[in-house]
């Protein structure tokens, strides 16, 4: 398999390399140069298989020269077997017609344990294949940061410096951050939003010097690889609510759109998707791109909801790109604009591709609240503010009836304990594994959000290349 930019100048590259780089080298993203499709009988035998097998047939066109299935099989199962949940991804039914996809029984209590306990499994097997060192830069709107550190953490060739917005996380998700006090752990609480800290990375990134001297790579959802394991969850809802032979909805709640372009690649290789809901909060950039074709960046409005509290949608590039006619040239300079003007039209090209599968839905506190208290009060159900988000958009979707709908969950309520007890009445506790976060010890560094300050911080304690 091999992979091609968005922005149409850098080299095509194998899985291996295209996981360890992260950002391709034109400061594009990487795309499988063309999907793998599965016949309904492919996606038929997938009834009845762990998780872990299923993870194997779906991801294995990908990482086609790089891994075996043996050794995709073995290091899906290291991966999987730190959650707490047998089915590593459990469907819970609310009505006749909604279900939730709990993605929150991971080590970190979030949706992106799911791709970075396996990412941290494969920056281990290639760089002990290569003998070499890696500097992982990030940033964070909440749970991406604990969950990349909790994978890479005393890793023997991998420093991590994961950058978060100062005061717009939640306690529970910086301490699962600023607790772990692994060698190789460094934790950046910038003055700024998270859009600043993500246009930070990319910038270091784009500095080719800096990128090189520290080999840089890339744990958030710009890394295809972490994209390329969120599909797995998709196939693994879908078959067990009927599919191939029923069509299944998908809404998520999304800031960077990673999560819900991975049920835009599932699509892609055959799965019977009948709609993907982007569920946004009022950091609506996704909604008025979709609706109206205006990607035009604002203010970030600090909410209840910090992972989606995001004006630059990072992986809405690969849709751009894919849904317009795979022109990658033309997409840079598009991109260029934007970089330069924070405002872009979508082309008509790019709408009709985005709206043959898309709908989107903006979502305020009170549709949030509102949302919480119906999954507690009709099903029983404690949700967190995130998943809300997407319950809301699913219940006003306007899916026909005989067509399920499944809104990712997530995050674990106890995340955000004071937004669940304040809609629902309940306050939800930690789970026993981290219940003892609030003892723990901190340790981060409080830095200005300038490009010379995080260098200078990375470049004094980053290993560089041998």
């Amino acid at each position: 398999m091999q992979y091609q930019s968005t922005r149409g100048s850098a080299p095509a590259l194998g899985f291996e390399d295209v996981t360890l780089a992260g950002l391709a080298s034109d400061g594009g993203l990487y795309l499988p140069t063309s999907w793998p499709a599965f016949t309904a009988d492919q996606i038929r035998a997938l009834s009845g298989l762990s998780y872990v097998e299923t993870a194997v047939r779906v991801m294995t066109p990908f990482v086609a020269g790089s891994l075996t299935q043996e050794e995709l099989r073995e290091l899906c199962a290291a991966a999987y077997g730190r959650f707490s949940h047998q089915a590593v991804t459990p469907l819970v039914q609310l009505d006749h017609q909604h279900w939730v996809l709990e993605l929150f029984h991971g080590p970190t209590l979030a949706f992106k344990d799911v791709a970075l306990q396996l990412l941290g499994q494969l920056f281990e097997r290639f760089l002990s294949r290569r003998d070499d060192h890696i500097t992982i830069v990030g940033a964070t709107s909440g749970d991406t940061g604990s969950a990349a550190i909790d994978a890479v953490a005393g890793r023997a060739k991998i420093d991590i410096f994961m950058l978060h917005p100062e005061g717009r996380v939640s306690d529970v998700q910086r301490r699962q951050m600023t607790t772990v006090l692994a060698p190789n752990v460094y934790n950046i609480a910038i003055d700024g939003s998270f859009d600043d800290a993500q246009a930070l990375v990319k910038a270091m990134f784009n500095d080719v010097a800096f990128k090189s001297r520290f080999n840089l790579s890339a744990v958030n959802s710009i890394n295809w690889a972490r994209l390329m394991a969120q599909v797995v969850y998709y196939f693994y809802a879908a078959v067990r609510l009927g599919a191939p032979d029923r069509a299944v909805a998908f809404s998520v709640p999304t800031g960077n759109f990673g999560d819900v372009f991975a049920g835009y690649v599932a699509a892609q290789m055959g799965l019977p998707v009948d709609k993907l809901i982007v569920a946004t909060n009022v950091n609506d950039i996704l909604h008025r791109a979709l609706a109206e074709g205006d990607y035009s960046q604002g203010q970030v409005v600090p909410t209840a909801t910090p992972s989606m509290d995001i004006q630059v949608s990072s992986n809405f590039e690969r849709l751009l790109f894919d849904a317009g006619g795979r022109d990658g040239l033309a997409l840079a300079d598009q991109m260029r604009g934007f970089e330069a003007s924070k405002a872009m039209r979508l082309t008509n090209a790019q709408r009709e591709g985005a709206a043959a599968l898309f709908s989107s839905s903006r979502v305020d506190a009170d549709g949030m609240t509102m949302a919480m208290r119906w999954a507690y009060d009709a099903a029983g159900q404690i949700i967190d503010p995130h998943s809300a988000i997407g319950l809301a958009a699913a219940r006003t979707a306007g899916v026909d009836a005989s067509i399920p709908v499944v809104t990712l969950a997530t995050a674990h309520a106890a995340k955000f304990p004071d937004a669940v007890e304040r809609a629902t009445g309940t306050r939800p506790p930690l789970p026993s594994r981290v219940g003892d976060l609030f003892s723990r010890e901190e340790s981060y560094a409080k830095l200005p959000g300038t490009f010379e300050a995080i260098t200078a911080y990375v470049a004094e304690r980053a290993t560089p290349r041998g």
